[in-house]
């Protein structure tokens, strides 16, 4: 008689056990069975170890370090042992509204990537502190009148009375905040060059291309010598970023340097300056010129630059110099915009595969009637090459975040490198005529976090955030970049 209330009471708490894990919500439930898992601590180290990656590739396999000579093993490292038989590696998306961990690593790896071409080191000589350094801006033209925000007075102070040929008033009195809505819309939609738009991101690739040709062009020039023959005395090196600004158009920002004719280890000729280039960037700006296919329905257009451009002279902080524009403040400023993407100007950073998905995608309506611009030109024969459609979600520019000329300084996969072989140690220097041999098998067999994972992986990355917060200001406060 004496187990019939302990068996009851037993039950009662099942009962109640039920029930509370009933209420629970699925990521609650979800954390507790991982918090069971054999693994569980092994898990979290690797999700450490990604920086809290929030869409991490998992992959199955094994790496073997061999001595060349005996065929014995020297380091061996296999998924088998790891929870799940898997291994967690960053997803390395650039763009901070799809995976903010390795968006601040890739801007990171930009930051160094851009330093060493301004500073030196990473395989670059560090005498290019002494070659001539411009950092500019390059702009597209107006397509329309657009809202813009303002510190100092009113949008668009015209007379209130003025009207466009669609009946809208082209003034704007109110002050715009810079997260207001409204920044970047146009004042009439029907004036709006949407086509012109579209037409310029999907030849801003080719633009560049010409402004540089052209730059080198001008170079010759001024300095007296055959065209054919300034790869002789020197060498035109480049980085450049786009930016999607708030009326979803692309800026260039770009550092240009000039070497000398065996690249960044041999100083450039003496008439070679600052102010010679200076003169040769603002020239190629005025004159760099690309042609848009001819099409019945738009003609062809002739793609240039606005006429807004910036350029400025890099001090290098080896000496000193009153100037903000030098050597860290640029390659920071480049490595803030490369995560960045058209997603920041409002717009979307997935691919549109159907026109519908336009008329949904929570973009306002001016992107909107630009990405449906591209969708609609997308599908003329004649501008076929352009591929707009694959590039809708871009708002028609295909070109890459960051490009760099081959001699301007180290590479992102070098970067990459150097960074797993010191995480792994498989950068460890080989004994004195030792030669090795890896042998790898790997393969993927997922990506993704399931509910409880994705929430502990954001509060690991928000953990790290923190610290590299710390750390900066600590960095700043010593005199250190900001971006380092």
């Amino acid at each position: 008689m004496t187990a019939y209330p302990t068996d009851l009471a037993a039950r009662r708490s099942a009962l109640e056990d039920a029930e509370r894990l009933r209420r629970l919500s699925p990521t609650e439930r979800d954390l507790i069975r991982l918090a069971h898992e054999p693994g569980f601590p092994r898990w979290l180290e690797q999700i450490r170890a990604t920086g809290g990656c929030a869409q991490p590739i998992y992959l199955s396999g094994h790496t073997t370090v061999l001595d060349a000579a005996s065929g014995a093993v020297l380091r061996h490292y296999s998924t088998a042992d790891e929870p799940g038989g898997r291994m967690p590696v960053r997803c390395r998306n650039r763009r901070q509204s799809r995976c903010e961990p390795c968006a601040r690593q890739h801007a990171g790896d930009t930051y160094h990537l851009v330093r060493s071409g301004l500073q030196g080191g990473k395989g670059v000589s560090d005498r290019v502190q002494l070659h001539p350094r411009l950092f500019l801006t390059l702009t597209p033209p107006g397509f329309g009148s657009v809202h813009r925000a303002s510190d100092t007075g009113p949008c668009k102070p015209q007379d209130p009375a003025a009207r466009c040929e669609h009946g809208r008033p082209l003034a704007c009195h109110r002050r715009h905040a810079d997260g207001e809505p409204l920044v970047g819309q146009p004042l009439c939609p029907d004036c709006y060059d949407y086509t012109g738009h579209a037409l310029w991101h999907a030849m801003a690739g080719r633009l560049w291309n010409r402004f540089t040709h052209a730059v080198r062009r001008r170079l010759a020039t001024l300095a007296g010598i055959a065209q054919s023959r300034l790869r002789e005395h020197l060498v035109l090196s480049f980085a450049k970023v786009a930016e999607f600004q708030r009326r979803g158009a692309i800026h260039f920002h770009a550092v240009i340097r000039l070497d000398g004719p065996d690249g960044p280890g041999t100083p450039p000729p003496a008439w070679a300056t600052a102010e010679l280039l200076e003169q040769a960037v603002r020239e190629a700006a005025d004159s760099a010129r690309a042609l848009s296919p001819y099409s019945p329905a738009t003609g062809e257009r002739l793609i240039a630059f606005g006429t807004q451009l910036d350029v400025h002279p890099i001090a290098s902080t080896a000496f000193e110099s009153t100037t903000a524009v030098t050597d860290d403040a640029v390659a920071a400023y480049i490595a803030k915009y490369v995560s960045k993407s058209v997603g920041d100007a409002g717009g979307a950073d997935h691919r549109i595969t159907h026109y519908a998905s336009i008329h949904h995608a929570p973009v306002n309506a001016h992107l909107r009637t630009l990405m449906a611009t591209c969708w609609r030109l997308g599908a003329l024969p004649e501008l076929a090459p352009l591929n707009l459609r694959s590039w809708t979600h871009t708002l028609g520019y295909r070109g890459h975040a960051l490009t760099k000329s081959r001699r301007y300084s180290t590479t992102y996969k070098h970067l990459r490198a150097v960074r797993a072989d010191h995480q792994s140690g498989t950068g460890a220097p080989a004994a004195d005529g030792e030669e090795t041999v890896t042998e790898s098998a790997w393969q993927y067999v997922g990506s993704g976090h399931s509910l409880a994972e994705s929430d502990i992986a954001f509060g690991v990355a928000s953990d790290i955030a923190a610290v590299q917060a710390s750390c900066r200001e600590l960095g700043h406060a010593g005199g250190l970049s900001d971006a380092a």
